[in-house]
């Protein structure tokens, strides 16, 4: 991860589950971190206190991500504070879970919204300053359920797919510009999202993944730091797996 130090880091959704774990990753390697949330500035405070215990600077800054002048006014707050944006991680996301004949269409819509419009807007937002300074790094929290399907996750399935089209044909525009845009897709991860899963269907991803067991945030975040730092130059648009083996050929 050489050359992260002094860097600035938005990591959206960033007060529990993954984005926690990828922000703490990214403060252990001297990054900047700006820690989004939405609604709970309580577990947003933890994560930077955490950060400035171990010796790191962070900000916690409250933005509903799928409202564009909320959107300017998180990166605008990075940008004021320590000058640059070097990284953003589109990590925020929800869940509406149902059969897709039984799925209501606010469902539909709160899902698109707030995993795939949003990381639109974020990503469009940092643009600017990256173009500028002709560097920059945005990885995409997508999912498995966007490349194999879920039962009941028919919305879900399809935000996360179409936030890997966003990855791949946004690469292709940036990366002139110095501009490396990955995403990857984590599989069965254990967070709060899988204790809300029915039980069969704990008992059925556990029997297919190769691992047998789910993994973990602290497995997800050196991936993401990874991706986000300047040894991954040379890995444009692609989309890192981590799943136990579950979508293995």
């Amino acid at each position: 991860m050489r050359g992260l130090a002094g860097q600035v880091a938005i990591v959206t959704g960033a007060s529990r589950g993954i984005g926690r774990a990828i922000a703490l990753e990214l403060a252990s390697w001297d990054v900047k971190v700006i820690v989004n949330y939405q609604h709970n500035a309580t577990l947003a405070a933890e994560v930077v206190a955490a950060i400035q215990a171990a010796g790191g600077s962070a900000q916690a800054v409250q933005a509903d991500i799928t409202q564009p002048a909320q959107v300017q006014a998180l990166v605008d707050t990075a940008l004021a504070t320590w000058g640059a944006v070097h990284i953003l991680i589109n990590n925020a996301g929800i869940t509406r879970d149902a059969l897709f004949m039984r799925m209501k269409d606010h469902d539909w819509d709160a899902v698109i919204e707030a995993d795939l419009t949003s990381a639109f807007l974020c990503a469009q937002a940092v643009l600017a300053p990256m173009r500028q300074q002709r560097y920059g790094r945005i990885v995409n929290v997508a999912s498995l359920a966007g490349l194999a399907g879920n039962v009941g996750q028919t919305n879900y399935a399809a935000a996360k797919m179409g936030l890997i089209g966003l990855t791949k044909a946004l690469a292709r525009e940036v990366t002139a510009d110095g501009i490396v845009v990955n995403a990857v897709a984590p599989g069965y991860i254990q967070t709060e999202m899988i204790e809300t899963l029915p039980q069969w269907l704990r008992t059925w991803a556990l029997d297919v993944i190769p691992l047998k067991r789910f993994g973990t945030v602290e497995e997800v975040a050196p991936a993401v730091a990874f991706l986000a730092s300047p040894a991954a130059a040379y890995i444009i648009g692609h989309v890192l797996t981590i799943d136990g083996g579950w979508v293995m050929p």
